[in-house]
């Protein structure tokens, strides 16, 4: 315990001996988020720089991949985790580049990786349709635990993901998500789980017969179609102008380990719409799947999906499932319903609202010997949720949000307020300070939860040092006694090339006896296609 507070002493002491006056700082807001990219809006990208990173709560958390002259294309850094609406800055450098690129808006990504659809008339534009794009990142981490009460815990992981778009400016596409993960245990563990875990996420390729028609095999997750999950088998679509069509057969996923069952067949089909003009984006897809096991029905259900933005302040998104198969054949059941809108009032004011109710996802061939039970409490988990973000001063940003989950049977009841101020440069210090508070209220347990953040970085933002203390009060409902439990958490992560980034964090909890030291170490390599 004592080395941990002499590291964090150390660290601070760095802080102040190697700190150096940042630049101005631009803020911008999360647009969209796909599982490879996110999508930032900003009033201005002129002085941003390809390749430099976004900050999120102080952290480095986006590479800036490529931008137009209000957004930016980015990805993921540091395992971090952003959502829309999500606040994130930019750091202007000392010399201000400004890359000469075409003055047009990124509008909200097209949920689909199909490039532009393009008339074939003309073989150029053929040729522009098939232009090679690949994005790629390999990491290596290690997670480490050790306590002394509980047993020690290490973990190993490895990922590795690329989407490569018309390779060689082909008509060919590849896109993969590998993972795998080891956990190494003490001789004397009592631990029976797999130790060794292998999960293929996506794994397909795509051939683009025209620009309006494709074909994928594999395991492919198609984002017009989001709530189907992942399917192991054939995909095609077909655009018809504004108008598209699509059908799929393959398996479903093993519900246990992901991996491959030949026994859960499905197949099923969609349409849809998409409108794209300078002030109005909008996708809407319906379809009808038929899922089965071992030959026998599971289940069917029709789905709805739609977003769009009107002008670039206003967001929507709703999506909707109608189970269509039941234990007489011909029950329906509304089992899924989710919508959400987001408006920015102005550069200052964003704000957020969404609600979604769910049931449980019955599959009757799987489940036939629980049928009764499972239908018995067959109650809609409902979520109602507010959230709003403010930036009244150049500097200062604070907002908040409120989130209820409930049913009728006024179990499983819970109510969750946060709020945050941020102050993105500390007068005589610099860097970032961010506090944070979080109470929820549940049938049987109170948590509060008070956080604070400092963060800065060095060396022309290659360097990016972050410390933290968190205090976590509990109380349960069938007891008397409450719990405190405390954090003191420091990170530091280094990008020694655009494509080279190592992080290290370490954190100490402690909790009545019991003291906890978590350690953990990441090394990722991106790579992208030459540009031309």
């Amino acid at each position: 315990m004592k080395q941990g507070f002499l590291y964090i002493l150390l660290l601070f002491g760095a802080s102040n001996l190697c700190s150096q006056e940042a630049g101005e700082q631009r803020l911008g807001t999360v647009s969209f988020v796909t599982s490879n990219n996110v999508y930032v809006k900003f009033e201005s990208t002129q002085a941003i720089v390809i390749g430099d990173t976004l900050q999120f709560n102080g952290v480095p958390c986006l590479l800036i991949n490529e931008k137009s002259s209000t957004s930016v294309v980015s990805t993921l850094l540091n395992d971090c985790s952003v959502k829309k609406n999500d606040v994130v800055s930019y750091t202007l450098p000392k010399k201000k580049i400004t890359p000469t690129l075409p003055d047009e808006t990124i509008s909200e990504p097209r949920p689909t990786r199909v490039p532009p659809r393009q008339k074939e008339t003309e073989t150029n534009e053929e040729a522009a349709a098939y232009s090679e794009n690949i994005r790629g990142r390999i990491t290596l981490a290690s997670y480490n635990t050790f306590s002394n009460i509980r047993e020690d815990r290490n973990r190993l992981q490895t990922r590795f993901n690329m989407d490569a778009l018309h390779i060689g400016d082909s008509k060919f596409s590849f896109e993969t998500d590998l993972a795998y993960r080891h956990v190494m245990l003490p001789s004397e563990s009592n631990y029976r789980g797999r130790t060794s875990i292998f999960n293929i996420y996506n794994l397909n390729a795509r051939f683009d017969a025209t620009p309006d028609f494709s074909l994928t095999l594999g395991r492919t997750l198609n984002n017009k179609i989001s709530t189907v999950g992942a399917v192991d088998g054939i995909q095609a679509e077909k655009y018809f102008g504004s108008f598209y069509v699509g059908a799929l057969a393959g398996f479903r996923p093993d519900f246990f380990d992901y991996g491959f069952n030949g026994d859960l067949f499905q197949y099923g089909g969609y349409i849809g719409v998409e409108t794209d003009s300078e002030n109005f984006y909008s996708q809407t897809t319906a379809g009808a799947m038929e899922q089965t096991n071992a030959g026998a029905s599971d289940r069917r259900y029709l789905y709805l999906q739609h977003n769009s933005t009107i002008g670039s302040n206003l967001n929507f998104f709703g999506s909707a499932e109608l189970d269509i198969f039941g234990k007489n054949e011909n029950t329906t059941r509304l089992t899924n319903l989710y919508i959400s809108a987001r408006y920015r009032f102005s550069r200052s004011v964003n704000a957020m609202i969404s609600y979604d109710s769910r049931k449980r996802i019955i599959y009757y061939e799987t489940f036939q010997n629980e049928l009764d039970r499972l239908l018995d409490d067959d109650l809609a988990r409902q979520g109602l949720r507010a959230r709003l973000n403010l930036r009244p001063f150049k500097r200062i940003l604070f907002g908040g949000s409120y989130s209820r989950r409930f049913q009728s049977d006024s179990q499983n009841a819970s109510d969750n307020l946060y709020g945050y101020v941020t102050l993105t440069k500390i007068p005589g210090v610099d860097g970032r300070l961010n506090v944070s508070y979080n109470n929820n209220q549940s049938n049987y347990l109170t948590s509060n939860v008070l956080a604070v953040r400092h963060s800065r970085n060095f060396f022309k933002d290659q360097l990016n040092a972050d410390f933290y203390y968190r205090m976590a009060d509990y109380e349960y409902g069938t007891r008397n006694t409450e719990y405190t439990q405390n954090f003191y958490g420091t990170s530091l992560s280094y990008s020694f090339s655009r494509t080279w980034q190592i992080s290290m964090s370490s954190e100490f909890s402690k909790f009545e006896d019991e003291n906890n030291i978590r350690i953990y170490g990441r090394l990722t390599k991106r790579f992208f296609s030459k540009r031309k």
